[in-house]
């Protein structure tokens, strides 16, 4: 420091003990940050994640094969197959989401009559394949078995802005 002058050595040493007073503060104050792996921060009742097919409280599915999801997606992930069964209902016999052309819209849970299709609380979800992330029906209900409890909570949450 023997190049600065006597008043430019006084405003650095000034600006360098205010810096490191300023970074002490922070240093001892709670951080601002999560430890992610092990600490998860609050999710929105409203979070679009993984999509999931309920079933009713008997253990029957809830899609009545109306295909408004599929008419809807913008995407054109969801692929739905129907027939009518003995009792006259129509049920699905094949439902598949191509979860790489998903935008995570939730056009298709918007437009369930039954929420039958929703997307749930799961963000933590990958795959080394692609085949992995196309979700057929029997993956879907699942899906809707694991997380049901926090589905229901978030729908009931959520259902006064409905």
């Amino acid at each position: 420091m023997a190049w600065l002058d006597r008043s430019a050595r006084a405003i650095f040493l000034t600006d360098f003990i205010g810096g490191f007073v300023v970074g002490m503060k922070y240093f001892f104050k709670p951080k601002a940050t999560i430890n992610y792996p092990f600490e998860k921060g609050p999710l929105s009742p409203r979070f679009r994640g993984e999509h999931a097919l309920r079933r009713y409280a008997n253990g029957e599915e809830r899609c009545i094969a109306c295909k408004l999801c599929e008419a809807i997606c913008p995407a054109q992930a969801i692929t739905i197959e129907a027939e009518p069964r003995d009792d006259g209902s129509r049920r699905t016999t094949r439902y598949d989401i191509d979860m790489l052309k998903c935008i995570y819209c939730g056009f298709c849970q918007e437009a369930c009559p039954v929420d039958a299709i929703v997307e749930g609380p799961n963000f933590e979800f990958a795959a080394e394949t692609r085949e992995e992330l196309m979700y057929d029906k029997d993956k879907l209900l699942a899906n809707g078995d694991r997380w049901e409890r926090e589905i229901a909570r978030n729908l009931e949450l959520d259902a006064p802005y409905r």
